[in-house]
């Protein structure tokens, strides 16, 4: 079964990333065996974040076998994020 990759474009500078990054470590401890995180600086990956479209941070994606599943801009509550994060899991395979 393959694992859902969460991808969290961030920057630095900004202060809802800040906000947003403690929910992320809590949900990473208790889904890190269901889910891979992913950590982008969009000031240091400007391709990556271009392929993605990304024009806001925070901006979270969450992609299963290549395809993006679901998309969330700006600050995302922890349990909307963990109710999909789960979803994702049982429903992303190979």
């Amino acid at each position: 079964m393959a694992k859902p990759i969460l991808m969290d474009f961030y920057a630095d500078w900004c202060g809802p990333c800040k906000i947003q990054d403690p929910i992320l470590e809590k949900l990473e401890e208790k889904l890190r065996d269901k889910i891979e995180f992913k950590k982008i600086n969009v000031d240091d990956n400007l391709q990556l974040a271009n392929k993605y479209g990304i024009r806001v941070v925070p901006t979270l994606i969450l992609e299963c076998n290549g395809k993006i599943i679901e998309h969330y801009i700006g600050v995302t509550r922890p349990e909307i994020l963990e109710a999909d994060l789960n979803k994702a899991a049982e429903s992303c395979t190979e």
